[in-house]
């Protein structure tokens, strides 16, 4: 019993003291701990006793002395955030040298170089560092031509730092990559006006290469129609001879001759259009022949046609 009652009471104070008691000591500023990208700032009596900047676990009556016992009566700790940070201004208004209104987007890093500064020199560092930011966008960047304004951003880019960074500094806060991201026009007419001009631009660009296109395939089509007419010609140049070739070969026998001749006859008469009236060739038709033929030859009048 005794040692199940010794086990209960060890568990209860490991679970519930150890925390409590480590709480207390640790408000009491006999050590603190430091999480990464942190820093710690000991205040007293509005004077700065002591800077915290390496991660870790601190004994800080070592660290700093023993007047931070102090501290948690008299003065105060402060927890600063050492990471980079990043900012984007939207659209800071920019006139242009011919007058145009440009909207410059800016993006920026900062972090914090001296938490004595950050937390002393300025009352508020980060909206201090934003207007710098802007103001000098403003005043570097108006005036210029609209040319460069959409062209040389890193130009733009390393004149607002250069003037924004040396007054960052004196107020704890380092300045890092500055970069113009957009420049646009806040001009609604205009910005209509340009949309405009450039489908009249793609217009015709379309025009000119579709009637480059046009005009190449009627060459194409001329070359090709003229070497086409040539070998037409050759071709019908040749057929006389080929022709006159095999009509000679064929007139070498005169039985296949007349047999030819007598077949593009009958075919020429096939494929004629006119009547053709068959007659006997004795009878009454032989008489109607006979008469013909004497009026073809004499031009008198035929004799009577006996039925």
């Amino acid at each position: 019993m005794n040692i199940a009652i010794a086990a209960a009471a060890t568990f209860v104070v490991l679970l519930i003291g150890v925390p409590i008691l480590t709480g207390i000591v640790k408000y009491l500023c006999w050590f603190t701990t430091v999480d990464e990208c942190r820093c710690k700032v000991f205040v007293l009596f509005g004077k700065v006793i002591g800077v915290i900047e390496e991660s870790g676990l601190h004994v800080t009556p070592f660290k700093i002395g023993l007047k931070v016992l102090l501290v948690p009566f008299f003065g105060k700790v402060y927890t600063l955030d050492m990471r980079l940070d990043q900012r984007y201004l939207r659209s800071r208004a920019v006139n242009s040298e011919e007058g145009t209104p440009v909207g410059i987007g800016v993006w920026y890093e900062m972090r914090i170089s001296d938490p004595v500064a950050y937390l002393f020199e300025n009352t508020d560092p980060q909206g201090s560092l934003q207007a710098n930011v802007t103001n000098t966008t403003v005043r570097s960047l108006s005036n210029m031509p609209l040319d460069d304004m959409m062209q040389n951003r890193h130009h733009m880019s390393r004149e607002v730092r250069a003037e924004v960074s040396p007054k960052s500094e004196s107020w704890g806060y380092s300045l890092g990559s500055v970069y113009i991201r957009k420049v646009h026009f806040r001009d609604e007419m205009m910005i209509h006006q340009i949309e405009q001009k450039v489908v009249n631009r793609l217009r015709q660009v379309t025009s000119a290469i579709r009637q480059a296109g046009d005009n190449q395939v009627d060459i194409i089509k001329s070359r090709a129609e003229r070497e086409a007419s040539i070998e037409f010609a050759k071709a019908h140049a040749v057929r006389p001879r080929l022709v006159g070739e095999a009509l000679r070969t064929i007139g070498e026998d005169s039985e296949v001759v007349d047999a030819l001749f007598n077949v593009l006859e009958t075919q020429e008469i096939l494929s004629g259009n006119g009547e053709i009236i068959l007659l006997p060739a004795s009878g009454a038709g032989s008489d109607l022949l006979t008469a013909l033929e004497a009026e073809k030859e004499g031009g008198s009048h035929p004799p009577p046609i006996q039925r």
